[in-house]
């Protein structure tokens, strides 16, 4: 996935994050954006250690749009937003989720989900073949955050929300249910 700004901005910073970058011959902002869509989706090492995306060359969600806004924000690449958003994952818009929301008399679970926000439109680097198109009449809530906040801000956030959806929609299951059948999605997935 290529995304061209007006301008394509050049990698100028000194910080670590730059450094590492270039390190990996990546000198622009729309190199950078490609790079980092075609790492493999993974866990890293470190969830507070977004550099580690460039360093083990993979990523989650989080960890791959927390780095590219803290790039976007040392080398003063405008109009660049993490964005943590909260989308009724179902079979449609995540194929491999496999049968168990069906199992379970689900339509979907709430599932958190980082991407940017660049020039006030949406758009997802977790992988080359991700598109915001597929959640984006699926989202239920943004809100802006910082990459700091991918990490444990971004978990306690989406356990909230849940809890709220399951006492506001009736749900027949508690919470740890909810999560578990939540986490068999994520496990069908990878």
């Amino acid at each position: 996935m290529k995304v061209t700004l007006h301008k394509n901005h050049t990698l100028n910073s000194t910080d670590k994050l730059t450094l590492l970058a270039k390190e990996l011959n990546i000198h622009s902002w729309n190199e950078l954006t490609s790079f980092i869509a075609n790492l493999p989706y993974g866990r890293n090492e470190n969830r507070y250690d977004f550099s580690l995306v460039l360093s083990e060359k993979k990523g989650s969600c989080s960890s791959k749009h927390a780095l590219l806004k803290a790039l976007a924000d040392v080398n003063q690449i405008p109009n660049v937003s993490l964005i943590l958003g909260i989308y009724k994952m179902n079979h449609k818009n995540t194929p491999g989720i496999g049968n168990v929301l069906v199992e379970n008399n689900l339509d979907f679970v709430p599932e958190a989900h980082c991407y940017l926000s660049i020039q006030e439109k949406r758009f997802d680097f977790t992988s080359s073949s991700s598109s915001i198109i597929r959640i984006e009449n699926d989202i239920l809530s943004e809100i802006e955050i910082t990459p700091n906040q991918v990490a444990e801000y971004k978990v306690q956030f989406h356990k909230e929300y849940m809890k709220n959806w399951i006492k506001n929609n009736n749900i027949p299951f508690d919470f740890e249910t909810v999560w578990k059948i939540r986490e068999q999605c994520i496990y069908n997935l990878s």
